[in-house]
Formats: C-alpha cells, structure tokens, sequence
C-alpha cells in the first residue's frame, strides 16, 4: 500500500494525466442547453473527461477565466478548393472559431476525391475537412457545358462518377442549378444522381434554381429530390435575393416548415450578410454561356443585342434600377478595377450613365476572363427571420483566403464572430446557446459528423474558447482582409492551433471521409 501510494504522489513526475486541462470554462455544449462551468480535459485527441478536476495534471493548463468554452465550430458551406492548397492551415477559418469545413458546395467539387484528400493529407492541414461531390463537376467531366438534357447513357455515367465519389468518402451530393452546367438540367438528373448518393447514406444540399421570385417553386423542387431520393436535404444559403420582394421569407420558411410536418428531415444554411458574392456570368442569360462561347456571342450584333435585351429585363425583376449593387471582387485582368462597382467602372471607361452602357462594361470584362464579385441584394427583415428559424446552421459560403490578395467578401473571415456580436450580444435575435447550436450540433447532425459537434466526453477534441463579450468580426466590404477577435484558443482534435489569439504552427486537421 505504501508502495502504491507513493507512486500516486509521484506520478505528475512521470506523465501528466492530460495534454490539455482547461479550468474554469462556461461550457455550452452545442446541444442548445444552458450554459455550466467545469474544467474539461484532453488527451489522444479526445474530450477525456468534464466537471471538477482540482486535481488533475496536464501538459498545458488554460485558466478560462469566465470565457466560454464550446464545441469547435463546423462551417458546412464552403468552397476551399484551391484555396486549402496555397493556405492548408486555414488561417482565416481557425481565427474565426471553425474547426471543420464542408465543402464541394453549390455542385462544384474536386472529382477525384480520394487523390485530392491524400494530397491534402500530405500538406498537413489546420482544420478538418469534408466534402460533397459535385453535380457540376461531374456533368462537366461527361457532357461538357452543352445546353440539353442529359441521355440515360450519360445519367448513367454521371451516377458511376458519384457512386465513386461516395465511396471515396463524400459526405452527400450537391446542386448549383443556377450555375452552368448544372441550369441545363432537368429534375428527373437531379433525382437519378441523387440516388446515387443516397445508397451511402450522403445528404442532398441544393444552391437552388431561384433564390426570389421563384424561391418557393424551387425549394419545392430541392426537397422533391429528397424525397424521391431518400435522403435528408439542406437548402444553401436560404435569402431572398430580390429587392422588390424583399419579405417574402416568411413564404419561404412556412413552407420549409409544412415539409418538415410532413416527415421530410429538410434544414437550411446561411450566412448572416446582406450581400452575396459569385462569379459574374451569373448576370448573363444560361444559355449565352453553353459551350464556353460567350464571346462567339458577344461578337455577334444581333445575339448581343438579345443577351442585353434578357439582361435588362431582368434588372426589372431584380427591382434594380442599374448595376450599383454588383462590386468586384477579383479581377485578374485588371486589379485596379477590384472594390469598384459596375456603375463606377463604367464611368472610369469614359461610358455615360444608363443600363445599357453598363452592360456593355459587363461584356468588356467577360471577354477579358470574367470576375468574382460581391452583389448586394438582400434585405435585413430576410436575414433575422431566416436567422430566427430554429433549423438554420450558420455557414460562411467563403473560402480560404490569402491576407491582401483581392477584394473578397468578409464573410471568409467574420460569419461566426459576426454572429455572435451582432446578433447575440448587440440585437439578441439568438440566444448564446442557440447561436453555438447552429454552428456545432446542427450542422454535425446534418452532414453525420458523429465524433463532432458536442463537446462530452469521448468527442473528438475540437474546441474554441472565446470572449462572448470582447469577440468581433473585423472584416469589413471596404477593408476585408481583417481577422476576427476574440476567439482566443482554438484546438483541433486535440491539438492547440490558435494560442492567446496567435496561430501556432500545428496542423493536427485530417480529411473527414463519410462512411455510412
């Protein structure tokens, strides 16, 4: 017994019992529950034990010190390829709170999987990282941007390419039925590849036909793919993208609502800014861009003519009275034009106010590559309701930035502080609790990171500590290139990745691959 005793009393000596103790820490969970203090323990990259812990020896003690300490963030609406390649710390994601990324979103993918998460295993990354595969991607790689629908030969095609992605670890399947080539499809495609999905258990995320005037038809259509398919369904980036039916959420989230009474397990994203940002070929007709040739078309007078004819009437629907409201974002043509609106770039070629000028500034950058741009087109009465609507992960729709390169759109650096300053701590839309709900538990019980999302005991050990008082989203539309505040330690299973606020050089995050 004495013998026992005394290697009780020496054993700090020989190991401490954790690697990580933190002390003092309001815990919020991400179950929505209110918040309780405890020390939590970590070790072997695993959340080892939760409550009182006076004695306990650790590697690394963080004293709280009445910080909140919770689940490590997990953005399920990203789009890092590309990005994870040149930055695979993931510095602007860790420093604002996130943990864990999905990405392959809006239908655009890597396609072969398995290489690209070996390669980004051999890169050592700082967060963790899981993906969809791609309508888009794969409609490509078979057909090409042909404006048709698809024969049942290249369905079958298609199905094989997502089967393959599936196995390789895809999390689900994902639609930009906005965007070429996945706006020539019909729903019968959609549906088919789906299946294929669906046979390994993946989830169906859907940037949809319409985000206004014709929002509620296609969410219809996106939980009607679910349905056929079997299959859980998240809606991307839910808004109403349409000034002059600014409101009309309430529509939307009623008929989310109906579906869900009705048994279909149908949730949404969103990220919390009243701007969006995508390419600029979005601002022409679809079927203007098929096959690549926009400017075979553009130097034809008479199809010019009818892409500008389309292109004004569709400022009409908008409600918008010119294209102030589209600023770009990355221009490699021409950097100088970066942070300046259509109207303004206009104006710097010499062109006189009005539509169609602008438009023909608009053609100008297309023949010269195109751009990234930042489109300012949604109201805040939108953007609280669709906040409020209790099945709403939070999500950036951003992507892994390089610091002072381009113009782009703050939500890749501040949608989780954003969140939590502005509408927890300055408005009170959400509540604390709620708000981490939506970012850990919600999101992980969406997409089947069951390891994730909770902070219990056995979880993996992805955590954030922060200062709900002192934490701020810094980034802003003028001067983006701002990382948060306040998130002060950030661990990624396990391991420290974010020290007092400074990034450490760890790089403890993995491919997260989906299996059924």
């Amino acid at each position: 017994m004495r013998t026992l005793a005394l290697l009780l009393l020496l054993s700090p000596i020989f190991g401490a019992d954790y690697d990580v103790v933190v002390r003092n820490a309001r815990v919020i969970d991400g179950s929505g529950n209110a918040w309780f203090r405890a020390d939590v323990a970590v070790k072997d990259g695993r959340i080892a034990a939760i409550g009182r812990l006076p004695g306990a020896t650790a590697t690394r003690t963080i004293d709280a010190r009445e910080r909140v300490l919770a689940p490590g963030f997990i953005d399920v609406h990203t789009h890092i390829e590309g990005g994870v390649e040149k930055n695979p710390r993931g510095d602007n994601f860790l420093l604002d709170g996130v943990t864990t990324v999905i990405t392959g979103n809006c239908g655009g993918s890597e396609l072969n999987l398995a290489a690209w998460f070996e390669k980004l295993g051999k890169l050592g990354l700082g967060l963790n990282v899981a993906s969809l595969v791609g309508h888009n991607t794969v409609r490509r790689e078979v057909m090409g941007s042909v404006n048709r629908l698809a024969t049942p030969e290249e369905i079958g095609r298609m199905q094989s390419l997502v089967d393959r992605a599936m196995k390789e670890g895809a999390v689900g399947f994902s639609t930009g039925l906005e965007y070429v080539p996945g706006i020539y499809s019909n729903t019968a495609e959609v549906v088919a590849l789906a299946k294929a999905a669906a046979a390994h258990g993946g989830v169906y995320t859907s940037h949809m036909r319409d985000e206004g005037i014709h929002e509620l038809e296609a969410i219809t259509e996106a939980v009607n793919v679910g349905k056929e398919a079997g299959m859980p369904v998240e809606i991307s980036h839910l808004k109403i993208d349409r000034r002059r039916i600014w409101g009309a959420s309430d529509q939307s989230l009623a008929l989310i609502e109906k579906f869900r009474r009705e048994g279909v397990d149908v949730v949404a994203d969103q990220y919390p800014y009243d701007r969006a940002s995508t390419n600029l070929g979005i601002r022409l007709p679809g079927w203007a861009l098929a096959g690549g040739q926009i400017k075979e078309r553009l130097a034809d007078p008479a199809t010019r003519r009818k892409i500008s004819l389309e292109m004004q009437q569709n400022l009409v629907e908008m409600g918008e009275p010119d294209y102030a409201f589209a600023t770009v974002a990355r221009l490699a043509s021409n950097p100088a034009y970066e942070g300046k609106t259509i109207s303004e770039i206009n104006a710097l070629k010499g062109r006189a106010p009005g539509v169609e000028n602008e438009i023909e500034t608009i053609f100008d950058l297309m023949n010269a590559g195109g751009a990234s741009m930042i489109y300012h087109l949604m109201g805040e009465v939108d953007i609280e309701r669709i906040l409020r609507y209790p099945f709403t992960a939070i999500a950036s729709d951003g992507g892994i930035t390089e610091l002072g390169v381009g113009n782009p759109h703050p939500r890749s650096y501040g949608t989780n502080a954003r969140v939590l300053a502005e509408y927890v701590r300055a408005r009170g839309v959400l509540t604390l609790e709620d708000a981490i709900r939506r970012m850990t538990s919600l999101p992980a019980r969406t997409f089947g990171l069951h390891e994730r999302g909770l902070l219990r005991e056995g979880m993996a050990a992805d955590l954030v500590l922060f200062d709900p008082v002192r934490v701020q989203d810094k980034s802003t539309y003028a001067q983006p290139h701002q990382y948060s505040q306040g998130f002060d330690f950030v661990l990624v299973n396990g391991q420290i990745v974010v020290d007092d606020g400074k990034l450490t050089a760890a790089r403890p995050g993995q491919p997260l691959r989906h299996r059924q």
